[in-house]
Formats: structure tokens, C-alpha cells, sequence
């Protein structure tokens, strides 16, 4: 997905909505401080958006989702998602990033910083959470040490209380390859 097309996507949800703000929390929220972000990072066809000030009502975007006809003309899509989508730092809201522009006509993506997108990927751990991650190292997109203090603030929930400590665990793991000479 190109900057162009989230911009688009943050167009047409505010008018199904009328909502003048989305948290941007998924891969594509990396559009937000990196507008030419390497294209590995880019291959999602979807936005997952939470409507910030109206969060009840952000299913209605249903209608640009995955099966609408607004995919199948435009080629990408919102995902509406919820808060409990990514596991994050406590803090996260205190550090995303706006995405503001003529082409968004007066509506703002509020993006994941990178540090909690890759702290989110972390968790996820999934092959393609994996390569992304991978990728963001590489570009030098963020910092080993911030992304370890932010590992340490994501809440431990009852029925998994190593959480943290697992995802700090996955950056050492990460990093320490990354820094491998090749």
C-alpha cells in the first residue's frame, strides 16, 4: 500500500463515519513516519483503523472492507479492528504519529510509532511479523535500546504474566542477529 492509498482510505472512512480521526495500528501504520517505507513493508492491501472518538462506530467501515465493492475497484482496504487488535506498550497513544495531508482532506491517521508497530510484531510473532521486523532493522527504522524499554511496559495479563519478558527476549534475539557480521 502506498501513502496515496491510505490517504484515500483515511478519506472515505471519515465521510462514512464522520469521524476526523483513525488510529492506524497495523503494518500499514509504518506510512505514517516513513511515507517512502521500504516496499518489503508495504505489501498489505489493508488498513486496520479504529475510529478514534467513535470507536463503537468503526464496523460501519465494513463498507470499504475486505469484501465490499470499494476493494474490488480500488485494489486495498480497512480492516475495522478494536484496541485488543496489537498488544502494545501502556503508553502507545502518548507516541503516534500523525498523518495529516491535502490528500486526506481534513482527516488525520494517527499511526503507530515505529517502535510500538515493531513491538506489536514482536508479540504477534507470525512469519510475516518476523520478516517485517527483520526488514525495519535493517532500514535502521528503530532503536534497539528504546524498543527494549518499551518491551519492559506492555501489561502482563493474568494467563500470560512472561509476556514482557518474552517479547524483550525476542528484540535481544533479533537484534543480536541483525548485528551479525555477514
Amino acid at each position: 500500500m502506498e501513502r496515496s492509498e491510505l490517504e484515500h482510505l483515511l478519506r472515505a472512512a471519515g465521510e462514512i463515519i464522520g469521524e476526523r480521526q483513525f488510529i492506524v495500528i497495523g503494518s500499514q501504520s509504518i506510512l505514517g513516519k516513513f511515507p517512502e517505507a521500504p516496499e518489503e513493508l508495504l505489501r498489505s492491501r489493508e488498513a486496520d483503523f479504529i475510529a478514534k472518538n467513535k470507536p463503537d462506530s468503526t464496523r460501519m467501515l465494513e463498507a470499504i472492507g475486505e469484501a465490499s465493492r470499494f476493494y474490488e475497484t480500488y485494489g486495498y482496504y480497512v480492516d475495522p479492528v478494536d484496541s485488543r487488535t496489537a498488544v502494545l506498550p501502556k503508553d502507545w497513544k502518548s507516541r503516534l504519529v500523525n498523518l495529516s495531508s491535502p490528500g486526506t482532506k481534513g482527516v488525520t491517521g494517527l499511526c503507530l510509532d515505529p517502535h510500538d508497530l515493531f513491538i506489536s510484531k514482536a508479540a504477534a510473532w507470525r512469519d510475516k511479523d518476523i520478516e517485517f521486523i527483520r526488514v525495519m532493522l535493517e532500514h535502521r527504522m528503530v532503536d534497539k535500546d528504546r524498543l527494549l524499554v518499551l518491551a519492559t511496559k506492555v501489561p502482563n495479563p493474568e494467563d500470560d504474566p512472561g509476556r514482557a519478558a518474552r517479547i524483550k527476549s525476542r528484540i535481544e534475539r533479533l537484534c543480536a542477529d541483525h548485528d551479525q557480521p555477514e
